[in-house]
């Protein structure tokens, strides 16, 4: 029996499998085919449309290969992003990097009405930017994800849900990481007022960091995002780089398995 899906003959709710994405509704007992996400296109097309989604064509670019309406072809964007977001890494333990940075397009790239409306804008905290804060596990995946400040009520509670107490946090000298000892972390920090960008044990930063400047790339080259789509595609970003050692076949196949859960 599924649910979470509706009898486009008499919008009953509850079905028997009958085959292959096949249903039958128990109410009228008819019988109806679910779509992968409730759009109207083939799994083909669905399959389409995640390759040249997988090599980062333009939604135009995706358009002229498929031959699917953009409006479709947005909708299925929109879906595959939601399901990345939500295709998040266990918790981490062993060493581990974390840090915070800001996302937002220069001061000097805004309209003029916008400048004069927010003042002197300035760089790190204070910034009118979007702060971010992300995890990398050391040889492993990443963690992001936007928050409302950088201050220890804001970084830390996301810290003690997505790493294993004992293990040890790498960050630099920021206020917001005071007292992850006393958690039961490990905490080593990284000087990087004083130029310090590895200690003597070999504890750094350098993945983390390594990450923030590929997502700045990859969102600089979208020309501007709306703040209220961020999200999802920080949550894009975070998932290509946690499976870019995958073949091109095997992310594709990763997201058609994520879409047929919806």
């Amino acid at each position: 029996m599924e649910k979470q899906f509706t009898c486009k003959f008499c919008g009953g709710k509850r079905f028997w499998k009958v085959r292959r994405h096949s249903l039958k509704c128990q109410q009228c007992r008819r019988e109806t085919t679910k779509h992968l996400g409730n759009i109207h296109l083939t799994r083909r097309r669905w399959r389409q449309i995640i390759h040249w989604f997988v090599l980062e064509q333009s939604t135009n670019r995706i358009q002229e290969q498929t031959n699917v309406s953009k409006y479709h072809i947005l909708k299925v964007l929109l879906i595959l992003r939601q399901k990345m977001l939500k295709d998040v890494p266990e918790v981490f333990s062993g060493i581990v990097e974390v840090d915070e940075t800001y996302l937002g397009g220069q001061m000097k790239n805004r309209r003029k009405k916008v400048k004069l409306m927010l003042g002197k804008n300035r760089r790190g905290f204070g910034t009118i930017k979007q702060p971010v804060f992300g995890i990398l596990c050391r040889k492993g995946k990443v963690y992001a994800e936007i928050v409302p400040g950088i201050e220890a009520k804001d970084l830390q509670p996301l810290i003690e849900r997505q790493v294993k107490k004992g293990s040890t946090v790498c960050s630099d000298t920021w206020r917001g990481y005071t007292g992850l000892a006393a958690k039961g972390y490990v905490h080593r920090l990284v000087k990087h007022n004083e130029n310090q960008y590895t200690d003597n044990q070999g504890h750094h930063i350098n993945g983390l960091e390594g990450f923030w400047g590929y997502l700045k790339r990859k969102l600089a080259a979208k020309g501007g995002i709306r703040k209220s789509r961020l999200h999802l595609y920080l949550g894009e970003y975070v998932w290509r780089y946690n499976y870019r050692h995958l073949s091109v076949k095997e992310q594709a196949n990763r997201l058609i398995n994520l879409v047929e859960n919806i």
